[in-house]
């Protein structure tokens, strides 16, 4: 499970690599910025000179992870925005409000997402639960990127890292919503990719594997929950499958999130970088 000791640990790395300034002056919208993966990444991505934009639906708490980071980081600077990426007036309303306050968005991470039922059947699955992940995790990446790209084809050059995960390349049984929304995501990475090349915009996207945060605590004490298990067993199970018997990182997946968003990657489009320890091996 995650400790203070693990993530406290990821941060030092993390502030080790605070000088190479990979984005500096580069505008960067994370949506989902409000907590886990999206404050880690806003936070690399802030040590290496970006300003940022965190969307997510709770306003309070992106103002909080704001203060959080400029806590690490003094010279941030960035904005908070409370959008819903289902809602397309809201995401448009996004992008006008990156565009008014800094005039220029470079960088596109969509990491907003929800995880839907957890070790449940697809017979006991809900229509609606069924279409709140389709609505989230594909339709809001679809519609932000649909809002980005007119400004990223008018400049020229754009970066967008969409987040599909090891649940998108092989089957994840009793998750079924999750897993065909992963599955999605790596399909319209591909797709838009071939559409905005020509453009000079690369659309890729990371897929991470089990990560320690809350958001995989939660998974963890579900599926013990119906298994009549323990968290801890539940953890050795995904701790046995993996390769280098290692949990991810937020910072892993920071990392990989920053390259797929530099210079370094200007050859690389419609791709996914799998960040999993060797689970999918």
């Amino acid at each position: 499970m995650t400790t203070p000791a693990d993530i406290s640990a990821d941060m030092a790395r993390l502030q080790a690599s605070s000088g190479r300034k990979k984005l500096m002056d580069r505008v960067a919208l994370i949506t989902g910025g409000a907590k886990g993966m999206g404050g880690t990444i806003a936070e690399l991505f802030a040590m290496e000179g970006a300003r940022l934009v965190l969307a997510a639906r709770d306003l309070g708490a992106l103002e909080a992870e704001l203060e959080r980071i400029g806590g690490s980081v003094p010279e941030l600077r960035g904005i908070a925005v409370a959008a819903d990426v289902t809602d397309e007036e809201q995401v448009q309303a996004l992008v006008r409000r990156t565009l008014d306050e800094y005039g220029q968005v470079d960088v596109l991470v969509n990491l907003a997402g929800v995880t839907g039922p957890i070790e449940t059947p697809v017979q006991q699955v809900k229509a609606e639960e069924i279409d709140e992940v389709l609505a989230v995790n594909v339709k809001g990446t679809i519609l932000c990127c649909k809002a980005v790209i007119p400004h990223m084809i008018q400049r020229k050059q754009g970066k967008i890292v969409n987040t599909a995960g090891t649940s998108g390349l092989r089957g994840y049984k009793n998750r079924v919503a999750y897993s065909s929304s992963k599955w999605a995501v790596r399909g319209l990475t591909r797709t838009i990719a071939l559409e905005v090349g020509v453009h000079g915009i690369n659309v890729n996207c990371v897929a991470p594997g089990p990560i320690y945060g809350p958001r995989m605590d939660k998974i963890v004490r579900e599926k013990a929950r119906v298994r009549g298990t323990t968290p801890e067993a539940i953890f050795d199970e995904y701790l046995g499958e993996q390769a280098l018997k290692t949990f991810t990182s937020p910072v892993d997946i920071a990392y990989a999130v920053l390259f797929l968003s530099t210079d370094e990657s200007r050859q690389i489009t419609g791709q996914v970088l799998t960040v999993d320890g060797g689970w999918d091996v």
